[in-house]
């Protein structure tokens, strides 16, 4: 009975085929041989473009942080990385031929590791746990940063305070409408003010924004508005806040010379101030998608360097005794550097603006070094720096968009095609102008491609015309819109820039009127339903693969991207809506027209309807939620205030955190 069911092992001239149980195992490992050996050599190939996947796989440990939920699940995932990287060093360790895979497995490992340290370590360092319940307090609060916000009709002010019932120290974001606002509410003072605050909300519906999340890793213990006035209680000491009231004044000041909705774009352009752009201006530069260019980022951060290396070698070379005793490439690289650090500083040092900043120094050090400038290294190394910086960001859609694009435009013209199609040749100067707004109308269509996939997770909206609208918008705000408003600046120090800001101010207009004639277009923006977090990193597998790598190998990446496709034809128009709280039920109305409360108690908000997929404009479309007081039913809205919130359905579904 011992040896029933032992297996025939074949010895000699036997038939290999006697018992094929016994030879799959063999056949097995000869495949994965070879399997490994394909991969050893296509990583020993590959030379520079694996340096990048070291970025990924930080950015793969980041995010797996906020996947995952528990402290033990973080912990074994860590022992997950740090387990690939020995298992890696121990298998391969004696083999030579295996020596890609080794480092391979090693330093991916490793990266896995330190995303996921990186992002506890600021949660732990950073976060701050919210206040226990909504409250009326009495705040003795000193001002660290204040936030001009006039379209909204209100200043913010983020306050340094104490909890009245425990006394811990918390950072705190309070609305203060703009007829209570004073001359002393700058950095530094200290205030006494009553303020309603709540805990910051968290998602109303799956897929929505969650400001819960953002305010921890800003620090945020409860956000709230003004009740009464406020009292001055020491001024503000000199010195405090000078970049940001440097930034107020330059805004003021822009709008001042050049008014209306033109004034308040070049306000944007000049400090970052987007706080006095009217509403329904946002919405058809998001419509019609060019929403990009009025948060500062690559392509405003690239044109001021650009033009300030321009100008710094071509009055340097004014000047024959510097020239011969200096390197023009390098003097002017420095001052390029510098103009590009100061504007970043300028306009809130944001995400985007810092990313941009870091790739623009790092492409004026090539150019210094003689190098190639754009590449997918500069990339990766600017993604790496953000994320051991602020490693929460890469779940926002700015860090993802940001380097969704940079990324496609990088690897695009790094192409082969593209370089052939791009290289120099010896004809007119209307064909040279023809290949580069072809090239420029592709580079939209690519750039819209890979955003749309995170566009429509974020966001639940795309618009279709955006490639067609950019081709003639970034011509017009790179190469006439900010000169021009940087050279009225500049002669305003002598009272001479009135001409420049007529100029500028017909190019913003023009800007404003190609953006809603673009997003007036039938059809120009379209309503999807909420996709999942499966479906989008499917996207993002496909799209890293062919951007990263070169060669035929890079096309396999267009197998995850079909299968994204196909996971987002598939995403089903959900049936019914319910709250977090399961307060509020909205039900899809059976023609499909739009959803219609089956039970509420708030105000209804455009986002719901958008992660549902549909549009407002059914006379059924009404689902009730609502954040903060209302949602909860500690404060009940007068007819008016209701009459108010119906009117604002054009918000986006990001409204509560601005």
């Amino acid at each position: 009975m011992a040896t029933q069911g032992t297996p025939l092992v074949p010895f000699g001239d036997a038939d290999d085929t006697a018992d094929a149980a016994v030879q799959r195992p063999w056949r097995m490992r000869a495949l994965l041989s070879r399997f490994a050996s394909r991969i050893e050599g296509f990583l020993a190939a590959s030379g520079f473009d694996r340096g990048p996947w070291l970025v990924v796989a930080l950015a793969c440990g980041v995010g797996s942080w906020f996947v995952l939920g528990t402290r033990w699940q973080w912990i074994l995932a860590i022992v997950t990385g740090l387990g690939l990287s020995l298992a890696a060093q121990s298998l391969w360790r004696q083999r030579e031929d295996r020596a890609e895979l080794r480092l391979a497995g090693t330093a991916l490992g490793a990266a896995f590791a330190i995303g996921l340290v990186l992002v506890w370590a600021r949660s732990e360092t950073v976060g701050a746990e919210p206040v226990a319940r909504p409250s009326v307090m009495m705040l003795d609060a000193r001002i660290l940063e204040r936030e001009e916000q006039p379209a909204e009709g209100r200043i913010r002010l983020v306050l340094a305070t104490r909890d009245a019932e425990n006394g811990r120290a918390m950072r705190v974001r309070v609305n203060v409408p703009l007829d209570k606002d004073r001359d002393f509410l700058r950095e530094g003072a200290r205030i006494k003010a009553r303020a309603r605050l709540m805990p910051p909300p968290a998602p109303l519906l799956p897929g929505a924004y969650d400001f819960a999340r953002a305010a921890w890793f800003k620090g945020f213990a409860a956000t709230g508005s003004l009740v009464g006035t406020i009292r001055l209680v020491e001024e503000a000491p000199g010195g405090e806040g000078a970049i940001a009231q440097v930034q107020r004044w330059l805004s003021a000041h822009v709008r001042d010379q050049l008014g209306g909705a033109s004034g308040t774009i070049a306000a944007a352009f000049a400090s970052g101030d987007r706080g006095s752009i009217a509403r329904e201006d946002e919405v058809a530069m998001r419509d019609a998608g060019l929403t990009h260019l009025l948060s500062i980022s690559g392509l405003h951060v690239s044109a001021v360097i650009a033009a300030a290396y321009f100008l710094a070698s071509k009055l340097i070379a004014l000047w024959p005794w510097l020239t011969l005793r200096v390197r023009l490439p390098l003097v002017a690289a420095a001052i390029a550097a510098l103009a590009g650090i100061a504007y970043t500083l300028l306009t809130g040092a944001q995400v985007p603006t810092v990313r941009s900043c870091i790739g623009a120094l790092l492409v004026l050090v090539a150019l210094a070094l003689g190098r190639e400038p754009l590449s997918l290294r500069m990339v990766a190394v600017a993604a790496a720096t953000v994320l051991f910086l602020w490693p929460e960001s890469l779940v926002g859609p700015s860090f993802q968009m940001s380097f969704a694009a940079v990324i496609a435009i990088v690897a695009l013209h790094n192409s082969q095609p593209v370089r052939s199609f791009l290289a120099p040749r010896e004809e007119g100067r209307g064909r040279w102008l023809a290949r580069r707004v072809l090239m420029l109308f592709v580079t939209g269509v690519v750039i819209e491609l890979a955003l749309t996939p995170i566009v429509l997770f974020h966001f639940h909206r795309a618009g279709l015309y955006g490639a067609f609208a950019n081709v003639v918008a970034i011509p017009l705000v790179t190469f006439m819109s900010m000169p021009l408003i940087a050279v009225a600046l500049l002669l305003d120090l002598v009272g001479a820039g009135a001409p420049f800001w007529w100029l500028a101010g017909q190019s913003l207009d023009l800007l404003l009127w190609i953006a809603r004639v673009t997003a007036g277009q039938p059809g120009a923006v379209k309503l999807v339903p909420h996709i999942g977090l499966g479906t989008l990193l499917v996207f993002l597998a496909g799209s890293l693969w062919m951007a990263l790598w070169r060669g035929r190998e890079r096309l396999l990446g267009f197998l995850p991207v079909l299968v994204g496709v196909a996971m987002l034809m598939a995403t089903p128009t959900p049936d019914i809506l319910v709250t977090r709280d399961g307060r509020d039920i909205g039900l899809v109305d059976s023609d499909g027209g739009g959803l219609r409360p089956a039970r509420h108690r708030g105000i209804i908000r455009a986002g719901e309807h958008r992660r549902a997929g549909r549009h407002r404009g059914s006379s059924h479309a009404r689902v009730a939620m609502e954040r903060g007081a209302l949602q909860r039913g500690l404060l009940q809205p007068t007819d008016s205030e209701r009459r108010s919130h119906l009117a604002s359905h054009g918000r986006s579904h990001q409204e509560p955190h601005r």
